[in-house]
């Protein structure tokens, strides 16, 4: 906008020196030149002041943008010459992949995300951010959880009616009320530091139709949304407790099958207003077996369902299969649940790193992902588990 205004100022201020210089003429008098000015005729004159009008009102307002543009932290002060985000994202992708195949040198400006390191260098944050998206396309359950990008430890206060509620009743005049009410407790999340390696072959990324960038952002995001299914739902002892912790839980009558009732007690135990966002989470074994549990009319409980999105329904509610829930006795079986009710934290420093020398013998480069991460129940109303019975 300034760029477009500062010219059109510039294009008006040299038509009034135009102006100025037309009313000078040169004569000749007794061999002599002489320099003659004029005044402006009327209309002329009308002209020069409407065209100063416009400058100044063209100043005025190239003041007032700078001005607010240095008030206004979120807005640029480049303008044109500012390079915009899906250009500057284009140009981070392009250098990312020279970067891969030839250890082409890379541009450090200030504007620039690449950071060079000894042996290697941290790749751009929007490279980053496309493998974090990734993620949350891959694992439903860290999709849906609340998630907090902040650093440190993270306290989340929940409201606990274990021990007392709040009372309402009818009450007699001149008598005093007895005061009941739940504690308020929090949920705190710290953070473990969490790496994912893949390496991309030379041979691979020599040839030019490779999509290399595609490569490596779903290599990662593959490997570390397995890992983030694997610890929400096991979780491991002093790390990351996700799901270990569930409160709602329910045992089988067998160790070995699953039965319709005990199902549909699973769901119930989740109140009604938590069930339009809930889903089913469980082995291939155990879908396996409840496609083959039948209502009284002989109507398989478990549905094909093409709008769902994973071509299951069982209840109404959507059947997502994990390689990270087992079915062993004495182990949970089946998750279901509103898994906002997790509260994941996951630093926004998702750091991405290109080792170019470190795996040069295996004719390969390796591409290493660094992240903080942790997860726990911050509402345990939320969820629930069916656990096999231990014999």
């Amino acid at each position: 906008m300034i760029k477009q205004l500062t010219e059109k100022r510039a294009a008006l201020v040299k038509e009034l020196e135009t102006m100025v210089s037309a009313l000078k003429t040169t004569a000749e008098k007794d061999g002599k030149k002489t320099e003659e000015f004029r005044a402006f005729t009327p209309d002329e004159q009308k002209s020069y002041d409407e065209k100063t009008a416009e400058v100044e009102k063209l100043s005025a307002t190239i003041r007032s943008i700078s001005e607010q543009r240095k008030l206004d932290i979120t807005e640029p002060v480049g303008d044109e010459n500012t390079q915009k985000p899906e250009d500057k994202t284009a140009e981070e992708e392009r250098s990312f992949v020279d970067y891969l195949r030839s250890g082409k040198a890379f541009e450090t400006r200030a504007d620039s995300n690449w950071t060079p390191a000894s042996n290697g260098a941290v790749i751009p944050s929007s490279i980053a951010n496309k493998i974090i998206e990734k993620v949350k396309n891959i694992s439903p359950i860290y999709s849906m959880s609340t998630k907090y990008n902040v650093a440190g430890t993270l306290s989340i206060p929940y409201y606990d009616e274990t021990d007392g509620t709040i009372t309402v009743g009818y009450q007699d005049e001149f008598s005093d009320i007895t005061a009941t009410s739940g504690k308020l407790k929090s949920v705190s999340l710290t953070g473990y530091l969490v790496g994912a390696l893949t390496k991309v072959s030379r041979s691979l990324m020599n040839n030019s139709a490779f999509d290399i960038l595609g490569y490596v952002i779903n290599k990662l995001a593959e490997a570390v949304a397995l890992w983030i299914d694997k610890e929400i739902i096991n979780g491991t002892a002093s790390k990351i407790e996700g799901l270990s912790a569930a409160k709602n839980v329910l045992t089988s009558a067998s160790a070995t099958a699953i039965t319709a009732d005990e199902l549909i007690d699973l769901q119930d135990t989740v109140p009604d207003v938590f069930q339009p966002n809930a889903i089913w989470v469980m082995s291939s074994k155990a879908r396996s077996l409840i496609r083959k549990l039948k209502d009284g009319d002989g109507n398989f409980l478990l549905n094909k369902d093409a709008t769902s999105k994973w071509g299951y329904t069982l209840f109404g509610r959507p059947v997502y299969l994990s390689d990270a829930v087992g079915f062993e006795k004495g182990k949970p079986a089946i998750y279901y649940g509103d898994f906002s009710g997790l509260a994941v934290k996951m630093t926004e420093n998702f750091n991405v790193e290109i080792l170019r020398e470190q795996f040069a013998t295996q004719h390969a480069v390796g591409v290493v992902a660094w992240l903080e991460l942790d997860a726990k129940i911050e509402n345990d109303q939320k969820l629930a588990v069916l656990k096999l019975k231990a014999s």
